[in-house]
């Protein structure tokens, strides 16, 4: 049982003696003046900016290039390769 408190008093120590660190290092942070809750306020100015950045952003994806017709031609074309490609299938078959 003795031995218990050996072990119990030295980890006391540690304790206070990690206490006294912490308190330390705050007292070191408070004399740099560092906030402890890291945010950070951005004036109405700075957010209408970004805000009008962003709008903007989303205007230019939303005029998104107009979509690509083909002529009837083309699709003329297209159609003839097609029955051509099936009219070998069926040759084939």
């Amino acid at each position: 049982m003795n031995h218990m408190n050996v072990v119990v008093q030295q980890l006391k120590k540690e304790r206070e003696h990690t206490q006294k660190q912490l308190q330390r290092i705050d007292e070191a942070l408070a004399a740099l003046g560092s906030s402890s809750n890291g945010t950070r306020t951005i004036s109405a100015a700075g957010r209408r900016r970004i805000s009008l950045a962003q709008k903007k952003r989303w205007a230019k994806q939303k005029t998104a290039k107009p979509k690509r017709t083909i002529s009837a031609a083309g699709r003329r074309r297209i159609a003839a390769a097609q029955r051509a490609r099936w009219a070998k299938v069926k040759r084939a078959a």
